[in-house]
């Protein structure tokens, strides 16, 4: 690990805050933060996977609050995003190859937490898009005790024009050559800049939106636009999948807001009601991103993870 910038003036995390540069195996350099000052005294570990567009200064004010309840918190800007490197010379389209690259990613995360020593046990917090691929790192065996879900991709929402013929529309496009085009309808601007707030589909706190625009008006390296059709076709692929497997034999909390309109609510309250160990809970007119929704709402969420990861402490001792 290598020292990598972490821009503390936007992100409200806890002083101390640090980053990392590390090199998955097939060599993508990937930028990690540790959301809490070293050495690290904390009761167990919050794994933060983001989601799509997503940097690790958004989840300072996450990072605040895991601490608040005792817990450390390491996250992740994964391939593609943030300050890691992005495969395209159009540096604004979000792209993979396949969604399998991002377990790589998962892995050296989990490399980057073992050798900090960071204290166990070691729990999963996953937002969107970063929700299908800790779903799919708990099926590969992901060294946690307890998971909480915000708005997973479980499921994609399209817009209706597009969504009978969107992955047949992705595949082709990919086939010839045309993988790395925006999925119709998206732009190389990134949304949070684009859309005013009103009817805005990640939060209902002015301030908080405000907080993410200022983050990428000083910083607009972090920014990024609309998805590549190879990866809309990966990502169809990869829900497919997961909604074929059996709910993870782990304890749950899924968060979704009522009004989402990003992720397909009802594939998570399907897997949900499957899910044995698993509660859902849905935000009466809450959007995308729980953990950016008002004061109220987040003080709700973060206490419920942490009763949920002091109901199982002893679990991830074991």
């Amino acid at each position: 690990m290598q020292p990598a910038p972490f821009f503390d003036t936007i992100a409200e995390a806890p002083s101390g805050a640090s980053a990392y540069w590390v090199t998955a195996t097939d060599g993508v350099r990937l930028r990690i933060a540790l959301l809490t000052p070293r050495p690290v005294a904390a009761k167990g570990t919050v794994l933060l996977f983001p989601g799509r567009t997503e940097y690790v200064e958004k989840y300072g004010p996450a990072g605040a609050d895991f601490l608040a309840h005792g817990y450390a918190c390491l996250t992740i800007d994964w391939r593609g995003q943030g300050l890691a490197d992005r495969p395209l010379d159009d540096q604004a389209t979000g792209h993979v190859g396949q969604f399998s690259e991002y377990q790589a990613d998962v892995r050296e995360m989990v490399r980057v937490a073992t050798e900090l020593d960071l204290p166990r046990p070691w729990f999963l917090v996953a937002h969107s898009m970063g929700g299908a691929i800790g779903l799919r790192s708990l099926h590969e065996g992901l060294p946690v005790a307890a998971a909480v879900f915000t708005g997973p991709m479980w499921g994609i929402v399209l817009p209706t024009v597009f969504r009978p013929i969107a992955r047949l529309l992705a595949t082709l496009s990919h086939s010839v050559g045309f993988g790395h085009a925006y999925v119709p309808t998206t732009r190389p601007e990134t949304y949070v800049l684009e859309a005013a707030f009103d009817d805005n589909t990640l939060t209902t706190d002015p301030g908080m939106y405000d907080w993410m625009q200022r983050q990428l008006l000083t910083h607009p390296e972090l920014a990024l636009g609309g998805p590549s059709m190879t990866w809309l076709k990966e990502a169809l692929k990869e829900v497919r999948s997961l909604r074929g497997l059996p709910a993870p034999d782990l304890p749950c909390l899924t968060w979704v807001g009522s009004n989402e309109r990003i992720v397909e609510i009802n594939a998570i309250r399907q897997l949900m009601s499957s899910w044995t160990n698993g509660t859902l809970t849905e935000v009466p007119g809450g959007e995308h991103e729980v953990m950016m929704e008002p004061a109220a709402i987040r003080t709700e969420f973060f206490a419920a993870c942490a009763e949920l990861f002091e109901r199982h402490h002893a679990t991830g001792d074991d």
